[in-house]
């Protein structure tokens, strides 16, 4: 049995080191010790993919050729980071590059002026390109940032608002036709969510929905449109908004008139780890899916020259919600231009890949580099097992692949290096976790 593992080290630049070890028989060590328990099996796992936005469609008609061919590969080849998908907002979102609405006409119930122009211009290229790249069909989260203003209760797309009660039945009929329209462009729409963010009033396009409000959309309008016009294949995911409030809005909303309509709950990152409340979630219903549908790093929150530590951050948070329950995890843009952008309201945030428009160069940040180490080695089907650590200095996650290796990530974000025997099995073997540093390897009986 040998452990063969790549150590990425770094504060300033980040280096990677692939090294093997062999596992020896145990000799009863106790101390220093992360045990991992094969036996012990938990949820399966879906997949990683990132938010084809038309911000990150923008950007990526700027790059050349060469360029295009780096970030695909780095993203999408199976032998690299294996993105199966991908989150694409209805109508536009703050990573727009202006506000659109396919529809615009209140009158228009038949939606024969249905305009999905914007769409085409800079996100289905991507689109396609990426599912060149990939070898096989992308699965399409379908997510709205807000229906069109004349919908709404401010009369705006921005600054939150709600659905008018009398155009519920016509934005239950644009989300189908959103979906129809990829679809019949040979797309594969896996899953929606009601609404992005349905408590969050922004600056940009938002709109809220209360509990009630969600419940009332899905039940009697949405998912009847949705059987009506023969998309029950497409999951429907509640809530998609940060985890703190996820428990209260599945409890909410899954009861026994809703449970064969909602796949499961999506939640985002930003208000801080909350990995319990997804314990919660799982424990209660256990047959639901939980995502992660969004994850980045803001600019107004984080300073983007600390990417060893940002880094770092969105690996701890990766660490925690797999090993709480996650199924699927969508990072946000997966390219934007250096400044965080383009924005249409200044909501400017990092991303695995820069594009520096002066210069012309493409830039590889260090998010990219840690996501690496997840989704390269953590294969779709993926099974989460047990383990047990000896300090919480480490964040570690274990998983056997579909071909029956195991997979063992190993997080250090302090400042000193750290010490692990890692047993399994009755065998063990030794490593040092270098500061800053995360650690993916296989295991294989060889």
């Amino acid at each position: 049995m040998k452990l063969t593992y790549v150590e990425s080290v770094g504060v300033k630049k980040l280096e990677q080191y692939e090294k093997t070890v062999e596992f020896v028989d145990d000799d009863g060590v106790e101390d220093q010790v992360i045990n991992v328990y094969p036996q012990v099996k938990y949820q399966s796992f879906e997949g990683f993919g990132g938010a084809i936005t038309d911000a990150a469609g923008y950007v990526f008609q700027q790059l050349d050729p060469e360029q295009q061919e780096r970030l695909l590969t780095m993203y999408f080849h199976p032998d690299h980071m294996n993105y199966r998908k991908v989150r694409i907002h209805m109508d536009s979102c703050d990573f727009s590059t202006h506000l659109y609405s396919a529809i615009c006409d209140p009158l228009d119930q038949d939606l024969e002026s249905f305009d999905f122009s914007d769409t085409e211009k800079y996100i289905l290229p991507l689109l396609a390109a990426a599912q060149k790249m990939a070898q096989k069909p992308l699965k399409i989260m379908l997510s709205p940032w807000s229906p069109p203003e004349f919908m709404k209760t401010n009369d705006s797309r921005k600054n939150g608002g709600s659905l008018k009660k009398e155009y519920y039945p016509l934005w239950a009929k644009c989300i189908c036709r959103y979906i129809t329209e990829f679809e019949k462009r040979g797309y594969e729409v896996e899953r929606i969510s009601i609404q992005n963010e349905p408590k969050a009033v922004q600056l940009w396009d938002s709109c809220v929905y209360s509990a009630e409000q969600e419940k009332e959309f899905l039940t009697d309008h949405l998912y009847p449109a949705m059987k009506q016009a023969g998309l029950e294949h497409v999951e429907i995911f509640i809530w998609d908004h940060n985890k703190e409030r996820v428990f209260e809005r599945a409890c909410d909303l899954i009861d026994v008139t809703t449970d064969g309509m909602i796949a499961g709950t999506a939640f985002h990152w930003y208000s801080g780890d909350h990995f319990e409340t997804l314990d919660l979630v799982r424990q209660q219903f256990p047959d639901k899916k939980l995502i992660l549908s969004e994850s980045c790093l803001e600019y107004n929150k984080f300073d983007s020259a600390a990417e060893s530590v940002n880094a770092g951050r969105l690996a701890h948070d990766m660490i925690g919600n797999l090993n709480h329950g996650l199924n699927a995890f969508y990072d946000w843009n997966i390219l934007l231009n250096k400044e965080g952008g383009p924005n249409h309201v200044g909501n400017y945030c990092d991303a695995p890949f820069l594009f520096d428009e002066e210069r012309k160069e493409l830039l590889q940040r260090m998010s990219a580099d840690y996501y690496w180490n997840f989704a390269h080695f953590i294969q779709p089907g993926a099974v989460r097992l047990g383990f047990s650590r000896y300090t919480d200095e480490i964040d570690v996650t274990a998983w056997e692949n579909p071909d029956g290796r195991i997979v063992l990530i190993l997080l250090n974000r302090g400042e000193e290096a750290v010490p692990v025997h890692i047993r399994i099995s009755g065998k063990e073997t030794e490593i040092v976790l270098s500061a800053h540093s995360i650690v993916s390897g296989v295991i294989s009986r060889e």
